[in-house]
């Protein structure tokens, strides 16, 4: 294998680095992850995650942990509704689909990667600053002054990485839409009326470029997204509670007050612009030693097609059988023949994320339009 003794470092612990450093270590390797969370407690914000049985489920089947995942997932329909709270689509949970793609929070979906790797394989409070060659090895820097050595490293740091820059000298971009992200405690007493019309479904409506996707079961809380097309006004204030519940006050004027009330329960708010690392430009081909990206570090996207960790995760699957296959003389030939790989399915994920992102922030968007296609 092309990792006998050598250390493999992974930057990031989120799904995509936690499931190649599983991969690689059921196959023994010596893998060190390095996060910059300061443990394993820290509450990682976002939705749900679900994985797709052709591309996330097959990295959990490799690992062993397919079983697992539908353990602790929640299978979940999907209702559609119009800017009066009336229901016009229903997609329930039957026998036969419940398996496709089931929900997850992504804490508990890291204390299941977590639980499968070896003991001490993460350390914590770990932000990584920068790397430097030294005696023929990556040195790895990090903020609180501490450091440590690797032959191999990873950056699976997520959209804003600082291993991106060994790599490429692409820029994030911002694409043109805003996310707002607020979520409900103890919903069915906080919101009870929502979160009977959403019966354990998501829920999701549209009108007037105004779109609202609501998941009402992320681990006992209700959490959902108002996304729109950015305002040239978008600024600091837009992480200010007030300040943002009474945009979506008025932006939701025309909607019933269900909407209205959904809002003026949320005791918190989060603003956040999506953004996309292009995979246009080509990477690097001299590196001084085995670098490489993998998730959002590689392929930043807007999450408009549900494939942002599903690629990733198989950045893992395909990274780690190059890696133990034995069809490759150096780590930087299966590097390569991974990001070859990796370039062309990211690649199509950005593009359909990015066709429902313009589609769907456009005034005359309704969801009605995916039921027909």
């Amino acid at each position: 294998m092309l990792l006998k003794n050598k250390k493999t470092a992974i930057i990031g612990a989120g799904p995509a680095g936690l499931m190649l450093a599983k991969l690689l270590q059921q196959n023994g390797a010596e893998v060190t992850v390095y996060e910059r969370d300061k443990d394993s407690h820290t509450r990682i914000w976002g939705g749900t995650l679900d994985l797709h049985k052709d591309s996330g489920q097959k990295a959990m089947k490799k690992a062993g942990l397919l079983e697992s995942y539908y353990a602790l997932a929640l299978p979940m329909g999907i209702i559609m509704a119009d800017e009066q709270g009336k229901p016009f689509f229903t997609h329930p949970i039957t026998s036969e689909n419940q398996y496709d793609n089931p929900e997850i929070n992504r804490n508990i979906l890291r204390k299941m990667l977590l639980d499968s790797l070896a003991e001490d394989t993460v350390v914590w409070d770990r932000k990584c600053t920068g790397l430097e060659v030294l005696n023929g090895k990556w040195l790895l820097r990090f903020d609180n002054n501490t450091q440590a050595t690797a032959d191999f490293v990873i950056g699976a740091n997520g959209g804003m990485s600082t291993i991106r820059s060994y790599v490429t000298d692409a820029e994030v971009e911002n694409t043109g839409t805003v996310i707002i992200h607020g979520d409900i405690p103890n919903p069915e007493v906080n919101c009870p009326e929502f979160y009977q019309l959403c019966n354990g479904k998501r829920l999701m409506a549209a009108y007037e470029g105004n779109l609202l996707i609501v998941n009402p079961n992320n681990n006992g809380t209700l959490m959902y997204g108002v996304i729109f097309k950015q305002p040239e006004d978008y600024g600091a204030s837009f992480q200010d509670t007030d300040i943002i519940r009474k945009l979506l006050l008025e932006r939701f004027t025309d909607w019933d007050e269900l909407y209205k009330g959904l809002f003026r329960s949320t005791s918190s708010f989060r603003s956040l612009p999506t953004r996309k690392f292009s995979l246009d430009q080509p990477w690097k081909k001299n590196r001084p030693l085995p670098v490489t990206l993998i998730g959002d570090a590689a392929h930043l996207m807007p999450p408009f097609a549900g494939q942002g960790v599903n690629t990733g995760l198989m950045d893992a699957l395909i990274l780690s059988e190059k890696l133990i296959s034995g069809n490759y003389e150096t780590p930087d030939s299966a590097i390569e023949s991974y990001e070859e790989e990796m370039f062309k399915y990211a690649r199509e994920a950005q593009l359909a994320s990015s066709r429902n992102e313009i589609e769907m922030r456009e005034p005359g968007f309704s969801f009605e339009q995916l039921i027909v296609k």
